[in-house]
């Protein structure tokens, strides 16, 4: 199986660098093919813009755009890494999405109404978060965003969730938890191979 990261942290340092090098290499270690879409090393625009449009409307993609689809669509899994800010994915990520994930590609509209395009494609989320698991739990928050991200984002392109993990406390957790996090990581992604 082929399996797309797309991985949006800024910070080299960060945790979400560790999950995200934990997965290429338990991913490789499988035997499986991986490939890695650093969205901030590489500098993606996440800025729709009115060109985008027009190209659009004359049935053309930019290449930055076109280069993200072929990966996209070479992949059988796509693994989202990234860090829940202000309740919700980054800018970049959210970005990456409205530019790559456009219509004609990632869904259609029928007179039915809207259909997938990615059917047969699957897809799994792994956020970290500064705070604990059970206070967005509490809150309402982790089903808010499964419903805007799970199910309207990924869901309507026609992906199937594969699952959804979520690791809080990350700033202020031990480093012994923090290993304990990427063992889950390990497991999580040694569960798909």
């Amino acid at each position: 199986m082929n399996y797309l990261i797309i991985y949006g942290h800024p910070n080299p340092a960060s945790f979400n660098h560790a999950i995200k090098e934990t997965l290429v290499k338990t991913l490789k270690d499988k035997g499986k093919n991986v490939r890695l879409r650093d969205i901030y090393a590489m500098r993606f625009d996440p800025v729709l813009k009115a060109d985008d449009f027009e190209m659009f409307l004359q049935e053309r993609t930019p290449r930055d755009i076109e280069i993200e689809q072929e990966h996209v669509r070479w992949a059988d899994v796509l693994v989202f890494v990234y860090p829940v800010w202000w309740a919700g994915m980054p800018a970049m990520i959210r970005g990456y999405i409205d530019r790559v994930f456009i219509k004609g590609f990632a869904y259609d509209y029928t007179p039915e109404g809207p259909v997938g395009l990615m059917k047969g494609k699957k897809v799994y989320i792994i956020n970290t978060m500064g705070a604990p698991v059970t206070a967005y739990e509490s809150s309402g928050v982790f089903k808010a965003m499964e419903l805007l991200s799970d199910r309207e984002v990924f869901g309507f392109c026609g992906l199937e969730v594969l699952g959804h993990k979520y690791f809080g406390s990350v700033p202020t957790v031990t480093d012994e938890d923090r290993k304990t996090m990427l063992v889950e990581v390990q497991s999580i992604a040694a569960s798909w191979a």
